[in-house]
């Protein structure tokens, strides 16, 4: 029974840091070298990640400055960064591509808040197919008779004492997120 919990928070974890690990690619307005992590660059004809052929910093809270180790890859870089869907204008100057962060605007800020609900909610559904799993796990061990049925019982409710803890987690990451992104 131990096992089948231990599996359960570390997949509630899982599901826990791949909304942190969406919420960082979101825009707040804020510089930030996740939000180009997913940008995959055409070079030589294979998509390859843009951290893997350029260094890219954080000079300021409004620039990202990327600077490709081949000086081929600019243009591919800067049209991989354009293609993109986070809606930034690369400025590439031949040296060193630059990246400006608009401030956000009212409207564009409820919708980035609407996109984080979206990925909490997703998070939420996955919590809760673990949470069923593990207790259907705990009825096929009842019923093989490797553990009694109070056995199941207690288990079912650290399951949910579990899943209540992610669920809190994940409105606490978004309550975060909200105030990140609201803030001007």
């Amino acid at each position: 029974m131990k096992t089948v919990l231990d599996d359960g928070k570390q997949r509630m974890a899982g599901s826990l840091a791949n909304l942190e690990n969406e919420f960082a690619k979101l825009r707040t307005g804020r510089a930030s070298t996740s939000l180009v992590d997913g940008i995959m660059v055409e070079y030589y004809g294979t998509p390859t990640p843009l951290n893997q052929l350029a260094s890219v910093s954080v000079p300021d809270a409004r620039t990202i400055t990327i600077q490709p180790w081949d000086k081929g890859a600019f243009a591919d870089v800067d049209r991989a960064i354009q293609k993109s869907d986070l809606g930034l204008n690369p400025v590439n100057d031949g040296k060193l591509i630059r990246i400006n962060i608009p401030p956000l605007t009212e409207e564009r800020r409820k919708d980035l808040v609407k996109v984080a609900k979206r990925y909490t909610e997703d998070a939420k559904v996955a919590i809760r197919n673990v949470r069923r799993d593990l207790n259907e796990q705990l009825k096929k061990l009842e019923k093989d008779k490797d553990i009694t049925e109070d056995d199941m019982h207690k288990g079912q409710d650290e399951v949910q004492k579990i899943t209540d803890e992610h669920v809190k987690k994940c409105d606490e990451v978004l309550a975060a997120k909200e105030k990140e992104i609201m803030e001007i």
